[in-house]
């Protein structure tokens, strides 16, 4: 298993080594130890699966705040989604910057998402389907979010991007400037 680093400290993208033959491949999705060697020892509370039907749909930008903050690992099984990364740990050298990485299911690779990050994707095909891991449970109290074309994060979504395909709770988010999240 590869892993590639970033410029934003934390963000690691896991890339398995597949072993094919004739009738397919086999791949190491997950190893504790490796992924414990390149994080640090990170405990998963809970798992979360989502479908997009369109491609062009977005979600996000999400994050949940102290007590009930977040690590994601991610992972699209079906499909593919360009998926993004917001830094909004207020004391980084990169807070507001984004960094985002296409996750297929074809190239089988995943995205670590540390505590302290905002997380949203795009899908890039119809009937994508795309799961993470989170390292603490959703909670309602602690479900924040910031808006997914804030002009100073300055993302860069796909052409196909539908702002139509937004939710009512993603349409109203604010922006990183009116955001009161504190990391």
């Amino acid at each position: 298993m590869r892993v590639r680093t970033f410029d934003m400290a934390g963000l690691l993208e896991f890339i398995p080594a597949k072993i094919g033959d004739g009738r397919g491949y086999f791949t190491e999705i997950w190893r504790e130890d490796r992924f414990c060697r390149e994080v640090g020892l990170v405990g998963f509370m809970q798992e979360n699966q989502s479908l997009s039907a369109r491609a062009g749909t977005i979600r996000g930008l999400h994050v949940q705040t102290h007590p009930a903050a977040q690590g994601k690992l991610v992972r699209c099984i079906a499909g593919a989604i360009m998926d993004v990364a917001v830094d909004m740990r207020r004391n980084s050298r990169t807070y507001g910057q984004w960094c985002a990485v296409e996750l297929s299911a074809e190239c089988l690779n995943q995205f670590w998402i540390p505590v302290g990050f905002a997380h949203g994707f795009c899908t890039l095909v119809p009937d994508t389907v795309v799961t993470y891991k989170v390292t603490n449970y959703y909670s309602p109290d602690n479900d924040k979010g910031v808006l997914w074309d804030d002009p100073a994060i300055g993302i860069e979504w796909p052409a196909i991007a539908d702002e139509a395909t937004l939710s009512p709770k993603d349409r109203v988010q604010p922006t990183l400037a009116q955001s009161e999240i504190l990391f």
